[in-house]
């Protein structure tokens, strides 16, 4: 009898430590891991195509290291950049050293969903309006760093961002005029 009441303690504690352990991780955020001050960018060094931001003198800045956890439908926000030679994007993509057309559907990542570059040129599933779309991960929506020349004078990403190219905003049939900053999820390909 003492045995079968252990046994059940047991298996009431392991319960207890898993459900308090998945709420936990449920609970986690990400919390910002400092800031940079913004300067002002030199005459003709900011692309603002695609409405991008250019840093602002003395401006404060938010910087991460990390992103939200990533789940099955991950919460983010779509941003519109060009991956072309000469687009906002900057230089060429970290993952492959390449540009990439507006025509093809490529993504870069907020630094913690980046994660250090294991993503690179693996796909994800980005969903919203009611449809789906794969895009490959190229490179990294930096949120660590920004405003300088390497970051195109532009601020660090948000923590939540999937900076995606034209041709997945078309997949997902969202109408240019909401082109810009758009709730989506994603989840790994």
């Amino acid at each position: 009898m003492k045995n079968s009441s252990l046994g059940k303690s047991i298996v009431v504690l392991l319960i207890f430590a898993t459900l308090t352990y998945c709420l936990d991780a449920r609970l986690q955020t990400c919390q910002p891991s400092g800031s940079i001050r913004g300067i002002k960018p030199p005459p003709g060094q900011c692309n603002p195509e695609n409405d991008s931001d250019c840093c602002k003198q003395g401006k404060m800045y938010t910087t991460y290291k990390c992103s939200p956890s990533v789940t099955g439908n991950t919460k983010a926000v779509l941003t519109l950049n060009s991956f072309q030679k000469g687009g906002d994007g900057g230089g060429p993509s970290e993952c492959d050293n390449q540009y990439h057309s507006d025509d093809t559907p490529v993504v870069a990542l907020s630094t913690g969903w980046y994660s250090g570059g294991d993503r690179c040129l693996n796909y994800i599933t980005i969903s919203a309006n009611g449809r789906s779309v794969k895009a490959k991960v190229v490179d990294e929506c930096d949120s660590t760093m920004g405003c300088d020349d390497e970051h195109d004078y532009q601020p660090p990403c948000p923590n939540n961002i999937v900076d995606a190219s034209k041709a997945v905003w078309k997949a997902l049939g969202i109408p240019e005029g909401d082109w810009g900053d758009y709730d989506i999820t994603w989840s790994d390909a």
